[in-house]
């Protein structure tokens, strides 16, 4: 995944922030239940005092951070459990489920958070292991490790020599911390500061928070890095957020670090999600058109090649019209073409009688006009394919949200009965003009659910003509013109010509729709239609 490069990342001093916020429910408390939803993160149930709370670990390089998630945003992030759990997580459970942590720590300086815990081995006895949980980029890792021997135990993703030759990571080597970087403690400094040499020179400034505070006095910039004033704040475009609001002149408070993180990092999450999956069902649906429109094509051209077959079947006929005048086995016959009215020379075959010609051309006429027809009926059915995923594309294109996505998916993905049960949380969007409702379907789905289950016999049923495009349903009795050409013009801008200039929008009574069997999600057939075309 490629994260929005306008995001910050998670910095040691927004974790020091969070060490201390979280150390008195930590502490004390018991891991009751641990998942890995992905190689790159975790979910640990943590309860306390009555209390259950997921302490959430992310150690994807770009977007790397830890907090306590809400159920909002648990859902938000769209985490699923894999059935079968990844060797690394059954190995956690084995040590560190209903186990007792008895103290977190920070390392100084370092974006390390470290989890103590006592818990027991097989033969009873009582044990210290160490979780850490290393925020650190390219380098974020879980690593659990003993505390008593200082030897791993396992690791999210093992580091070799050659990915590192300072600090390797892996199951019976010793736990080391990183090298220690050459760096001041700025409430041990007294000297000028260089902004632009900031985050480079002393500890607690990342690039981004050094960018935040360039300006600020020197006792001001100490005071943030003893978390003085704490005042939690994520910007208004959330490109950015900040332990101290007085760095971020407009946007949204937070009443805790805990809040501020995990809203900040549920918004990029959610919003890469959405996108991975938008493009992913967008080439989907690309690779499918491509390959109907191939279809299509190849298909016409057999057909305008079939179209030569009634040339067969004048053949025959002029052979059998001429058989007196004409000899066998002789290798062509010239006949008078009454259909046109001129002389013509027919090709024979010199190894079969005048007759025997004529029946051969009339078998290739009955072949060539059964496979036209049968090239007609495929073709037709190709088209109405090609309108559907163009409209499944419109649809792609125009979805707002990830739950919108989610309907559209298994018309794509057979992983779900794309019949399923309508539930609220589907239904099209709806405007209230006095006495008449419109529906306006946002993808297939929907467009059919208006059409099956909301449509009544005298409502009116719009859509664009020759493009892809809502279906727009006026429910009401005797609507004025200014009301339908309303629901005429809605239905231009939520199709893909609402660009254009001019585009035609048709409309009926839904007593003259009709879904033919088996037919794709939202299509239907329709007459006794009128045309309104929106400039």
């Amino acid at each position: 995944m490629l994260y929005n490069n306008h995001m910050i990342t998670f910095d040691s001093l927004t974790l020091k922030a969070f060490t201390e916020e979280a150390k008195e429910f930590l502490e004390d408390a018991r891991i009751q239940k641990i998942q890995q939803p992905t190689r790159r993160d975790f979910v640990f149930s943590i309860r306390k005092g009555g209390e259950t709370r997921k302490l959430y670990i992310n150690i994807n390089p770009q977007i790397h951070h830890i907090c306590f998630m809400s159920k909002e945003n648990e859902l938000r992030r769209r985490i699923e459990i894999p059935q079968k759990p990844p060797m690394f997580c059954m190995l956690l459970r084995k040590y560190l489920e209903n186990s007792r942590i008895c103290k977190i720590n920070q390392p100084q300086y370092e974006r390390i958070l470290e989890l103590y815990v006592e818990t027991y081995n097989e033969i009873n006895e009582k044990i210290y292991l160490c979780l850490a949980i290393e925020l650190m980029g390219k380098h974020s890792n879980v690593i659990l490790y003993n505390d008593d021997t200082n030897v791993i135990l396992g690791c999210a993703h093992n580091v070799g020599a050659e990915k590192s030759q300072v600090r390797e990571m892996a199951g019976t080597l010793p736990y080391t911390y990183p090298p220690k970087q050459n760096k001041i403690d700025i409430l041990n400094y007294n000297g000028e500061i260089d902004f632009t040499e900031l985050s480079r020179n002393f500890y607690w400034f990342s690039t981004s928070f050094a960018k935040q505070c360039e300006g600020k006095n020197i006792e001001k910039l100490r005071d943030f890095v003893q978390l003085k004033a704490l005042a939690p704040k994520i910007s208004s475009d959330y490109k950015e957020f900040s332990l101290f609001e007085e760095l971020i002149p407009e946007g949204h408070k937070k009443s805790s670090v805990n809040e501020m993180i995990d809203d900040y990092f549920t918004y990029w999450q959610e919003d890469e999600k959405f996108k991975s999956l938008k493009t992913h069902l967008l080439t989907l649906t690309h690779q499918k058109l491509k390959r109907t429109k191939t279809s299509i094509e190849k298909m016409q051209s057999q057909i305008i090649r079939e179209e030569n077959c009634d040339q067969y079947r004048l053949f025959g006929d002029l052979i059998m019209a001429n058989l007196w005048g004409g000899k066998d086995y002789t290798g062509s016959i010239e006949v008078f073409d009454y259909e046109n009215n001129q002389n013509i020379t027919i090709q024979l075959d010199e190894t079969k009688t005048l007759k025997e010609n004529a029946q051969k051309f009339y078998k290739q006429y009955n072949k060539g006009k059964t496979s036209k027809q049968k090239l007609t009926e495929l073709s037709e059915e190709l088209i109405q394919t090609k309108e559907y995923l163009e409209q499944i594309e419109y649809s792609l294109l125009t979805a707002k949200n990830y739950d919108e996505l989610a309907e559209i998916r298994p018309e794509l993905i057979q992983e779900e009965n794309s019949k399923a049960k309508i539930s609220s949380a589907t239904m099209p969007d709806k405007i209230i003009k006095n006495d008449f409702t419109i529906y306006i379907g946002k993808n297939n789905k929907q467009n059919d659910y208006i059409v099956s289950k909301l449509a009544k016999d005298e409502d009116l049923w719009f859509h664009t003509r020759n493009c892809a495009g809502s279906h727009v349903l006026l429910r009401g009795t005797n609507p004025s013109d200014e009301l339908i050409l309303e629901c005429a013009k809605i239905a231009k801008q939520y199709s893909s010509g609402s660009t254009s200039t001019k585009v035609g929008v048709i409309y009926t009574k839904c007593k003259y729709l009709k879904k033919p069997p088996k037919a794709n999600l939202g299509y239907v057939t329709y007459s006794k239609e009128k045309e309104i075309i929106i400039d």
